[in-house]
């Protein structure tokens, strides 16, 4: 088999973590539209594709845990255990030094999610995910989300336990997503560090704390560069309660000519506010 019991967990645990971006610049930056009506809509482009970005790639992340450690795909709701319905068809290769998991979704299959993926996520590997050197790599063959082509690769290593002593993954992005109805190709490159910082030692994940922080970089679908910086670590709190967002790190993102926009998270709270900062102003804004 190529996961242990434990290993087995940790996948597990690892599949409900949504990290750097799914939910707070994809929600926000809605509301943070609406509070600067002084700005153009492009001001805000390379947010809205950085956001899009670390969506879609987060997502092949959980979606290809979930198919490797269980053979299928579903989707599990953020407030409880159950398993929700999914769809796809799961091969894996167990016995070969370089084992493999296809994800098929065929020609156009709707998750409980809403979004609608055809194509196949490929996923090789060349140890269990728990073992300190595994690489795991994932690629895309014609993979579409909602109509929007990802390509690249995205290449997840176990660094081991870090000088803490926490469990410490680097996970880097070389990706390009063409975005449907001829609207543009995000280009996109992401080194982040994922810190397992509390629960590692339980089965139960509802004391699971994570630790994100790196760098992203990208060409928006504009053609400007933009950069996307965590100033301040991003950490998730799988406690009832808090484990839709981020609940204390700040971002900043960065595009030549435009001004620098901040999101901090807070201090702790478990709630769904955050504060954009552009220009010295700051706004408070729901997290969805």
């Amino acid at each position: 088999m190529l996961l242990a019991a434990s290993q087995k967990q940790y996948v597990m645990k690892t599949t409900m973590i949504k990290t750097i971006g799914t939910a707070f610049l994809f929600a926000g930056m809605i509301t943070l539209n609406s509070c600067n009506k002084d700005k153009s809509a492009s001001d805000f482009t390379a947010a809205d594709n950085q956001a899009l970005a670390d969506e879609t790639y987060n997502d092949v992340h959980n979606v290809s845990d979930e198919a490797s450690q269980t053979g299928s795909v579903s989707y599990k709701d953020e407030d409880a255990n159950s398993l929700l319905s999914g769809c796809a068809v799961v091969t894996r290769d167990t016995i070969s030094a370089i084992r493999t998991t296809t994800i098929d979704f065929g020609t156009g299959c709707t998750g409980i999610d809403g979004k609608t993926r055809k194509g196949k996520i490929l996923i090789s590997y060349d140890g269990p995910y728990r073992a300190q050197g595994t690489t795991i790599t994932v690629t895309f063959q014609d993979f579409f989300v909602n109509d929007n082509q990802v390509l690249g690769t995205k290449t997840i290593h176990n660094d081991g336990l870090n000088g803490a002593g926490n469990p410490s993954f680097s996970i880097h992005v070389q990706g390009q997503i063409i975005l449907a109805n001829n609207a543009g190709t995000i280009i996109w490159t992401s080194d982040r560090t994922r810190e397992w910082i509390a629960g590692a030692a339980t089965p139960q994940r509802d004391d699971d704390q994570y630790s994100i922080t790196g760098t992203a970089s990208g060409t928006d679908s504009e053609g400007n560069p933009f950069t996307c910086t965590i100033v301040d670590p991003l950490i998730r709190n799988l406690a009832p309660g808090c484990r839709r967002h981020f609940v204390k790190g700040s971002v900043l993102i960065q595009r030549s000519g435009k001004p620098d926009k901040s999101i901090d998270f807070g201090n702790g709270d478990c709630d769904n506010q955050a504060v954009v900062t552009v220009n010295g102003t700051s706004h408070i804004i729901n997290l969805h």
